[in-house]
């Protein structure tokens, strides 16, 4: 039936074979419902893994953080710095997982006693990564040791200058590597060429954390105090879900046990800005994804890049209060400036997609180099397939952000282009990925992605396909079923909301709201009736489909349990229709 069916986002769907005698096993042996049970069998999940998914615990999934090459080495400096009260630099990166890296760290070393300084380079001024200039500052104000957290595994020249003049830097990364590493005291990746590590899929923030846990059993060796690093897994939840890595294994037990944490409101910074994003009970990892990461990118993407940081490592409420209302502000500049780098990135791909181009390249003069890669985002969503977004200023330079589709690793594409001297900087993973290109390369950058991204055909049967988790009808939309589905959280990127099949649905009616947004009421041939909503839609053929009212539809989204301000109700939010 499924193949039979043309969904208006041109992408098939297909539902998750589940087998049915493992359905039944989880249902009779761990008491589940048969949703929920089979949305375990599709994704996997097995028998023996289900309790450990359902409550992931730390313990069941921290690894021996000494299997990281320069893992020892960089905690035993660290702990010198503790015993000798040694003044220790920060570089952290400019984004959510950078400044909860930098956040991390901190806290722990002033936990200790320990002085120190924090840089977090300036987006438009001093690029990606460690800089000579961030370098020399921190090293005029004492600090012979530096961390550079979230960056540097690619930053030869940087490393190479801060070597000469003595400073020791520990490179805590997690972006892709290649076969030469700069010039550090300690480059601790699991992404390194040279390293076999379960750890590949962790934020940089969860690097950081494994770097902890070592120097934690250093200090003990020493017979020093260890502070309590549970306290601080609400900054590793929150970097683990902004950075949009695959929430598995180890990253899903920090995310669930930093939720918990979060919620006792013992970060000053993050429970001031909560207040601000009007979300006092941080429940949920789309409650870090949507509510708090923006408004803590926002200072990094559009003014000053230490705002982040500065928040998660306040302790002053007055202070904090202030940081958090300023970011607020700097989010609601940044998503007009969004919108309209969007409208204009949506027209430079037009031929592109004609041409049914496997990689999308929008540029334009003048557009921000802060909200280029949410824009990146926002084009993936729309057109399901890996995107570059580059700005160019007035001498000619671009500078660009990259967001990518699940089996194309751009990070790798990216590092070949530098090293082939088309791209002056380059460098990600392969969900990411950003690059500084002069114009007259662009096309030249643009082929060699052409030549390395696989090609697909325009066919509906050749895109990638929306997985749905089961096939219900309207009636089965009730408050029991979105509860059950809690059970699996946290959702996000590797563990995704279930999507559900609704069949037979009518749309009785649908109106605009907020920012192109389209409410509708669902009605089923059941008598079953559901709220729905289709973000993004308005003026999008979706939203053209669902407000031709009162015909018959197929719609593929998730049911979920949405709270605000203090009332819960049902909704099913719409992905994609089907006539």
């Amino acid at each position: 039936m499924l193949d039979q069916l043309s969904p208006v986002s041109g992408r098939p769907w297909r539902e998750r074979p589940a087998d049915p005698d493992l359905v039944a096993a989880l249902v009779q042996r761990k008491g589940l419902a048969d949703v929920v049970a089979r949305v375990l069998a599709g994704r996997g999940i097995g028998l023996d893994e289900v309790d450990r998914f359902l409550e992931p615990r730390l313990r069941d999934f921290l690894v021996d953080p000494s299997h990281l090459a320069d893992m020892d080495k960089a905690a035993a400096r660290l702990v010198q710095a503790v015993r000798d009260k040694e003044p220790v630099g920060i570089i952290g990166d400019y984004d959510v997982d950078g400044a909860t890296s930098a956040a991390l760290l901190s806290r722990w070393l002033r936990g200790l006693g320990v002085p120190v300084e924090i840089e977090i380079p300036d987006r438009l001024l001093d690029g990606y990564g460690p800089n000579s200039g961030a370098l020399d500052r921190l090293r005029l104000a004492g600090c012979r040791l530096v961390a550079s957290l979230d960056s540097g595994t690619t930053a030869f020249e940087p490393l190479a200058h801060a070597a000469l003049h003595g400073q020791e830097v520990i490179v805590v990364d997690h972006h892709a590597a290649e076969a030469e590493l700069p010039r550090a005291y300690a480059v601790v990746n699991p992404n390194r060429q040279d390293q076999d590590s379960p750890c590949g899929h962790l934020a940089a923030v969860g690097v950081t954390f494994l770097l902890l846990v070592a120097a934690n059993r250093e200090l003990r060796r020493h017979g020093l105090a260890e502070p309590d690093l549970m306290g601080l897994l609400d900054l590793v939840a929150l970097g683990t879900v902004c950075d949009v890595v695959p929430l598995r294994g180890l990253n899903r037990a920090f995310v669930r046990q930093g939720l918990r944490v979060m919620a006792r409101g013992e970060n000053t910074g993050l429970a001031s800005l909560s207040r601000e994003a009007k979300a006092p009970e941080l429940l949920e990892a789309w409650h870090l994804g949507f509510l708090l990461g923006p408004r803590i990118n926002a200072g990094g993407r559009i003014d000053q890049a230490d705002l982040g940081v500065r928040l998660l490592t306040e302790t002053d409420a007055g202070e904090a209060g202030a940081i958090a209302a300023r970011l607020d502000q700097l989010n609601a500049r940044r998503r007009q400036i969004e919108r309209e780098i969007l409208d204009l990135a949506d027209r430079s791909v037009r031929t592109q997609l004609d041409e049914d181009a496997p990689v999308l390249v929008a540029s334009g003069e003048g557009w921000h180099p802060g909200v280029i890669g949410i824009v990146a985002s926002r084009l993936v969503e729309r057109y399901d397939r890996p995107v570059f977004v580059i700005g160019f200023d007035a001498d000619g330079i671009g500078k660009g952000s990259a967001r990518s589709v699940p089996g194309v690793d751009l990070g790798q594409a990216v590092i070949a282009a530098r090293q082939a001297g088309i791209l002056q900087k380059g460098g990600g993973h392969p969900m990411a990925a950003g690059v500084t290109v002069e114009a007259a390369r662009l096309e030249e950058f643009r082929r060699h992605l052409l030549d390395r991204i696989p090609a697909r055909t325009a066919s509906t049967g050749q895109r990638r396909p929306i997985e749905l988790d089961a096939s219900v009808s309207i009636g089965a939309c009730r408050r029991e079923l979105a509860t059950a589905f809690q059970q699996l959280q946290p959702f996000g990127q590797g563990n995704e909301e279930p999507r559900l099949h609704l069949v037979d649905a009518r749309i009785a009616s649908a109106r605009p709201v907020g920012a192109g947004h389209l409410a509708v009421r669902i009605e089923g041939r059941d008598g079953g009736r559901v709220a729905g909503i289709a973000f993004r839609a308005l003026e999008r053929p979706l939203g053209d489909l669902l407000r031709a009212a009162d015909r018959p539809m197929q719609l593929a989204g998730t049911l979920k349990l949405d709270r605000y301000q203090g009332d819960e109700r049902i909704c099913f939010h719409i992905d994609d229709a089907a006539a």
